[in-house]
């Protein structure tokens, strides 16, 4: 019989428990370096090699030359290939929603032509086989944005090519002298429920020359300037007492 050359080893209570919290934190300092900073910064490198974005709505604000959505009161033209007795012409009702003959109705408010395509041939699938489909934008409404509060010229103004929020308040008529251009307001309608609205630092953009961030304006959308702090209490104080402190009488 082989003796075991291991025994006991009897410790006091006060050194055992020492003993335990020193294997407790050789044993898990590793895993816990692992688990805390290290996944975190896996993460960031896995979005980052997806080409991911950090943030969504920062992407829905930066991108560029997006496909027009439908709108009420658009029309089109829907041309079958090899079916000529289905080609008509379709205006998006009141609803959002068009009638196609033979088809039914659909709301398509929001689609873009592709999107459209898709649909109407979906539509027509358990009347034609394959159907060929060719959809041709014929009026709808002309792009625009809006600028309103501390801009020279507030109004509605045509959305003619690929614009961005700064060059969109140059159009405006820049700011003027109570306006608040570190807080300068976008709103971005995503569905007839959601309004989207994100703040812009233009004065920073200008003062550092870097336009990295300036947004690419989509139909409809809407800037608002605010008013700066001073412009907002200047009604409510006196002229005499403004007076006083900025050119006081000499006594």
């Amino acid at each position: 019989m082989v003796k075991s050359r291991f025994r006991m080893i009897r410790m006091p209570p006060g050194r055992r428990l020492l003993a335990l919290v020193v294997l407790a934190l050789v044993m898990g300092g590793p895993c816990a370096a692992q688990s805390g900073p290290a996944g975190t910064s896996g993460n960031n490198d896995a979005a980052n090699d997806k080409g991911q974005p950090p943030s969504a709505a920062t992407a829905g604000f930066q991108e560029r030359n997006p496909r027009y959505g439908l709108r009420k009161g658009d029309s089109f033209d829907v041309d079958f290939a090899f079916s000529p007795e289905f080609n008509q012409t379709v205006v998006v009702q009141p609803d959002g929603y068009i009638t196609l003959r033979g088809a039914g109705s659909m709301r398509v408010e929001g689609q873009t032509i592709p999107e459209l395509t898709e649909t109407i041939k979906k539509a027509y699938a358990s009347i034609l086989h394959n159907p060929v489909v060719t959809v041709a934008l014929k009026d709808f409404e002309k792009p625009y944005f809006v600028a309103a509060g501390q801009v020279g010229k507030p109004g509605k103004y045509d959305l003619r090519s690929d614009l961005t929020l700064v060059e969109a308040v140059a159009i405006a008529g820049g700011f003027t002298e109570n306006s608040k251009h570190s807080q300068v307001v976008l709103f971005r309608r995503v569905s007839d429920q959601l309004v989207e609205a994100r703040l812009f630092n233009v004065k920073q953009m200008l003062q550092t020359r870097d336009l990295s961030e300036d947004a690419h304006l989509r139909p409809g959308d809407m800037i608002y300037v605010p008013k700066n702090t001073i412009s907002k209490i200047q009604r409510y104080l006196p002229t005499t007492s403004l007076g006083t402190y900025l050119a006081p009488t000499q006594f």
